[in-house]
């Protein structure tokens, strides 16, 4: 049987991935005991590797394709193809930055005063490329953790991922600067890309996983109303295309649906309701496909 050899990233972002994969239609179950996690889909092969790791394997060819950050695909300088962008995370649906980072009260206030000085962070490479570019030479030390412990004791400066901000606050840091805007990617191996049973069945994960995320911000809508008030409707009622409009069997009224962003449902429904709308219907949705 054909198999894909798919990487998770274990870790931070594990969680959210695999919440994402299921309403994508991959139900995926981790055992504490193994990095094999089983899926219900006989054409996959699972692994759970570190985030900062599956670059470097989708690229040799260990895996066929995996979920990552940017992030770590430019600290890797991985040759990957990148199949799509997909905006979800631990936290928040913001994507992460890594940012330079100093103690409140510190005399640095931009990236020419950490000449000579002392950096940590997880992504060394990046730093010092950021360093490089702006004609900085400063010693960048490897952090294997508590990173923002850090920067008021043992380095001048941090360079450290955040979404929100507020635990860089928590621990009295002040941004200085920023270094990259991260997003998960789905990337693919160069071989495996060009051969056409992997590519379709890595763009089809792709389109489920799109159309996923997509439906997460959506909802749909049905709704009654009289013929002679559906024009006044149509005017209040935002639509993904052209709301789809059905006879009733009661004459002189119409069904109307529609897909709309959840965000404005609790604004627009007083409105439909105010233009002779009736029996409104809110529904979540799994998947929006374009």
């Amino acid at each position: 049987m054909k198999k894909l050899r798919f990487g998770l990233p274990k870790g931070s972002l594990q969680e959210a991935t695999i919440e994402k994969m299921a309403k994508a239609g991959f139900n995926i179950s981790v055992s504490s005991r193994s990095y094999v996690p089983y899926v219900d889909d006989d054409e996959l092969e699972i692994r759970l590797i570190r985030a900062q790791e599956i670059s470097r394997y989708v690229e040799h060819g260990y895996l066929d394709c995996g979920i990552t950050g940017h992030d770590w695909i430019m600290e890797n300088g991985s040759k990957v193809h990148e199949v799509g962008e997909f905006i979800f995370s631990k936290v928040s649906r913001r994507p992460a930055r890594w940012v330079l980072c100093v103690p409140e009260n510190s005399p640095i206030k931009s990236v020419k005063d950490l000449q000579g000085r002392r950096v940590a962070t997880e992504v060394v490479n990046l730093t010092k490329r950021y360093l490089k570019k702006h004609g900085v030479s400063a010693e960048v030390e490897f952090s294997w953790g508590a990173t923002e412990v850090k920067a008021h004791e043992l380095v001048d400066a941090i360079v450290e991922v955040t979404e929100t901000g507020s635990s860089l606050r928590a621990n009295k840091l002040r941004i200085v600067d920023e270094l990259l805007v991260s997003t998960p990617r789905l990337i693919a191996n160069s071989s495996a890309w060009k051969e056409p049973w992997k590519r379709r069945k890595i763009e089809t994960m792709a389109m489920l996983l799109k159309g996923a995320l997509e439906a997460e911000s959506k909802v749909g809508l049905k709704m009654n109303i009289a013929e002679k008030n559906l024009a006044k409707l149509l005017v209040e009622l935002p639509a993904l295309r052209n709301p789809t409009i059905s006879n009733l069997s009661l004459k002189g009224w119409v069904a109307v649906e529609t897909i709309i962003d959840e965000a404005i449902v609790r604004e627009l429904i007083p409105q439909l309701k105010a233009a002779g709308a009736e029996g409104i219907i809110e529904y979540p949705l799994n998947k929006v496909v374009y």
